[in-house]
């Protein structure tokens, strides 16, 4: 179905169940007047938010990939750079964001490339660690395609030690995924790490 020009992907997204009196809970718990103002409609919003941050919850791998996996017609590497990824700490539910680098050789399958954004953000909008969905990915191209080797690097700037504990503002974290020929082979791996190594963070 398509969206009327004049609503949001947004606004569409539906309410968590139960969240908006939780909400309203933990404004009074922090202080706040959840009937003032400002606040009034914020419970609604945030239930709403959170049915959108949290939607890899309610979708799988085929969701993701749909109908967009094709026969090979080669074997060269394909890489899938800056695919932009938000995703909720699951240790103090803030942010971290950042960027995905995805890489296969092909099998007899290859995938459409916007399906790889799709891949992340279906491990991203759910409660995570950055560790598990570089994983995630991995496995689930893995799954997808049998190819004969996956690399995903990710990324990420974690607002749980931005904004509080260390509040090292300045930091990142990158964490590494590699499989067949990109473990095994340490040209293969030097081929993807120099072609993505100039997108990297202060790099």
């Amino acid at each position: 179905m398509t969206t009327p020009p004049n609503i949001s992907a947004a606004d569409e997204q539906i309410e968590v169940p139960g969240l908006s009196g939780l909400t309203r809970d933990w404004l009074s718990a922090i202080g706040e007047d959840p009937d003032r103002e400002g606040l009034q409609r914020t419970p609604h919003r945030v239930a709403k938010a959170w049915g959108f941050l949290t939607a890899g919850y309610g979708q799988t791998l085929e969701d993701a990939a749909g109908s967009a996996v094709f026969a090979a017609e080669g074997s060269e590497m394909v890489i899938v750079k800056d695919i932009e990824f938000y995703s909720m700490c699951e240790h103090h539910m803030l942010p971290f964001y950042g960027r995905a680098h995805v890489a296969y050789i092909p099998g007899d399958k290859i995938l459409g490339l916007s399906k790889f954004a799709r891949i992340v953000d279906l491990y991203s909008r759910r409660l995570q660690v950055q560790e598990r969905i570089t994983t995630q990915v991995a496995d689930a191209i893995e799954e997808l395609l049998e190819p004969k080797g996956v690399a995903v690097l990710m990324e990420g700037i974690h607002l749980c030690m931005a904004m509080r504990g260390v509040q090292k503002q300045n930091s990142s974290t990158t964490t590494s995924a590699m499989r067949g020929l990109f473990r095994n082979d340490p040209r293969t791996r030097a081929e993807f790490m120099s072609a993505v190594q100039g997108t990297l963070r202060n790099r």
